[in-house]
């Protein structure tokens, strides 16, 4: 009944101070500019070890991947292969233990519009009906 996965995405927008660069939420209404740095957090919670775990995450029109470098990843205890595509960025997980995850990557603004973006959605690749969507978002760029 939909509570062997839980995914859900939030997006920020990386500052930089001067010293550092700081995360500030993107709330509905905020408006970005061409060239603005987001950081995308994926959170995943699982209540069963899986296998074979697929989680897509969409990206906008608007925007452009800040690394066109798909490669095998280790963090978290876990590991899990980072495709980027121009359509938007999949997650591919051997194994997926039992617990909460949060992936992020960045994306960097580049066409003025309003732009939706599809839910992310995981699902192991073998027991489609245990499938979980997070919100879709609606992005602002200002010319």
């Amino acid at each position: 009944r939909g509570d062997f996965f839980n995914v859900s995405r939030r997006y920020f927008l990386r500052e930089n101070t001067g010293k550092e660069w700081v995360l500030k939420p993107i709330a509905d209404g905020t408006v970005l500019r061409p060239g603005d740095q987001v950081e995308v957090q994926i959170s995943l919670r699982t209540k069963h070890e899986a296998e074979y775990v697929h989680l897509r995450d969409p990206r906008g029109a608007g925007f452009e991947p800040s690394s066109n470098l798909s490669r095998h990843k280790w963090d978290l205890g876990i590991g899990w292969y980072e495709e980027i595509r121009d359509s938007g960025t999949n997650f591919f997980f051997e194994r997926l233990p039992q617990g909460e995850y949060t992936f992020k990557y960045r994306i960097r603004a580049a066409t003025a519009g309003a732009f939706k973006v599809a839910p992310a959605t995981v699902q192991p690749m073998y027991a489609p009906e245990f499938s979980a969507y997070s919100a879709g978002a609606t992005i602002r760029i200002a010319q």
